[in-house]
């Protein structure tokens, strides 16, 4: 689950743990390490490019992350790597990367068209011939967010062994303009330490974009589509895929 509140230093230290290596961890890793130059954007604590940069990458390995205490902590963690601190607003390029990747969700944070267009424009400019962007997102279809009840609680341990306890809460749902697989989500990410006298709390809206729509976006700012996942095992998107994983090409 993306939100910001990982840009607080304390919960920074907790990303890793709340977000364990998993399958779609690997899936983005046999990519950037068949590519010669990645752009991470959202890049987080990053353990992406730091596991490709362990694994022997040597090609041009770059992550970009508006969090200040994330890029702390990738920073320590690889140092041979590229580490940029802003957004697809400030940090601009003219076709330097073959592959750049959005993981974690980060795409459905952008929650505009606006937004959108400029983080579509942006990432095109920074491809190369044939560079590809690839991302993910929570396919609408799957009502995801009604699984994010204050009821189902995470524990997780900090690295003092204690336990922090984190839970959702859904304020808002409604459709963009309307149309339909197209919706906003609005809803509290809560954060229960012992060692704090209450609660941290971050309010987060995400957008839900259904395979369709994210195609003509990506269409019209020069982009083809070359495949969509609904899982990261690589199966076709259906109604009750948990993913649309977009593999799109610059045109």
């Amino acid at each position: 689950m993306v939100d910001r509140s990982f840009a607080d230093p304390s919960l920074a230290a907790l990303y890793e743990r709340l977000n364990p290596w998993g399958p779609e961890d690997d899936f983005y890793l046999d990519l950037v390490t068949g590519a010669g130059s990645v752009l991470d954007v959202g890049c987080g604590t990053g353990r992406l490019l730091r596991r490709a940069y362990e694994s022997g990458h040597r090609g041009r390995l770059t992550g970009l992350d508006p969090a200040a205490a994330m890029l702390v902590r990738a920073r320590r963690a690889a140092p041979g790597v590229e580490w940029l601190l802003g957004d697809l607003r400030t940090r601009l390029w003219g076709g330097e990367f073959e592959l750049v990747v959005m993981t974690g969700h980060a795409f459905q944070v952008l929650v505009g068209d606006e937004e959108l267009w400029i983080c579509l424009r942006a990432v095109r400019a920074a491809l190369g011939p044939g560079g590809q962007f690839v991302f993910e997102t929570r396919n609408p279809a799957a009502r995801a967010w009604e699984t994010w009840t204050p009821d189902r609680v995470r524990e997780v341990t900090d690295g003092a062994g204690r336990a922090v306890r984190v839970w959702h809460e859904v304020h808002d749902v409604h459709s963009v303009d309307g149309v339909p697989a197209s919706e906003r989500v609005t809803f509290t990410e809560t954060f229960d330490h012992p060692a704090w006298d209450r609660p941290r709390v971050s309010r987060t809206t995400l957008r839900f974009l259904g395979a369709e729509r994210l195609s003509r976006f990506l269409g019209e700012a020069g982009f083809a589509v070359v495949e969509q996942y609904g899982d990261w095992g690589r199966g076709p998107v259906a109604p009750a895929s948990p993913e649309i994983i977009t593999v799109a090409e610059a045109t």
